[in-house]
Order: structure tokens, then C-alpha cells, then sequence
């Protein structure tokens, strides 16, 4: 594996681990300073509610209740080529369990590409899903 494209992975690593912690630390116990995470242009689909631009997404995100997020899995990958020049972006995938207030625990995927702004990590992109049971039909 070329060099540069192997350091590009584990910074992508280690940029996920922090980034993630930072990211739901402040959904879960202090959501005002959130939108300081999202570029001014990013979007954000929350189990298929469209959000654009910081303003609004930190008002949905203020408007949901409150939260307890576990993260068990997490992987991060080097986006490269043409579509980002020669800003450093990144895959985030997480996957865990949320709690939303008195409701009980379910599992949820979530997906966000963040770029490099000096020496901040801003979201592009965000994907939430809460994952519901498949019943097949009888």
C-alpha cells in the first residue's frame, strides 16, 4: 500500500475517534454549541427529515430531546481523488444505540463526511438513522 494513502487511513482513524467523541459529548449534554461542527452549507438528514445550513440544523438538533448515544462501532476512510482537490475529507461511520428521552434504547447508524477548515474538522454531510426491527410479513 502506497505510504501516503496508509497515513491518510490512520489519520482518518484517529480524526474519527476524536471527532466522534467530541460530536455526541455535545449532542448528549450540551447541544448550543453544536452547530460550531457543521460547515455553514452542510445538510443534514435526520431519519429522512432534510436539514440545511448550520442555523437550521442547530435548531432541529435543540428541538429533539434529550439523548444518551453509545457508539459500538466506528470506522473512518480517506475520501480522495478530483471531488475534494486537495482538502482532506473523511468518511465517518458510526453505529450504536440511542436513547431519546423516556423512550427506549434503539440502534442507529450514522454517516458524516467531515473536511479539514484550518485546523477544524466541519461536517459536510450528516446521515442519522434509527434502525427499527424488520418484521417480515406472515
Amino acid at each position: 500500500m502506497e505510504q501516503d494513502l496508509k497515513d491518510k487511513i490512520d489519520l482518518a482513524c484517529r480524526t474519527a475517534e476524536e471527532f466522534t467523541k467530541l460530536y455526541y459529548d455535545s449532542l448528549d449534554k450540551r447541544r448550543y454549541p453544536i452547530s460550531r461542527l457543521y460547515l455553514d452549507s452542510a445538510i443534514l438528514i435526520w431519519n429522512g427529515n432534510g436539514v440545511e445550513g448550520k442555523d437550521q440544523i442547530q435548531k432541529f438538533l435543540m428541538d429533539l430531546p434529550s439523548s444518551t448515544h453509545s457508539i459500538v462501532t466506528l470506522d473512518a476512510q480517506p475520501i480522495t481523488g478530483p471531488a475534494v482537490a486537495d482538502q482532506l475529507t473523511f468518511l465517518v461511520k458510526v453505529s450504536g444505540q440511542a436513547k431519546y428521552k423516556d423512550k427506549p434504547s434503539k440502534p442507529f447508524n450514522q454517516n458524516f463526511l467531515i473536511t479539514a477548515v484550518g485546523d477544524k474538522w466541519k461536517i459536510v454531510s450528516d446521515c442519522f438513522r434509527m434502525q427499527e426491527a424488520f418484521e417480515p410479513p406472515i
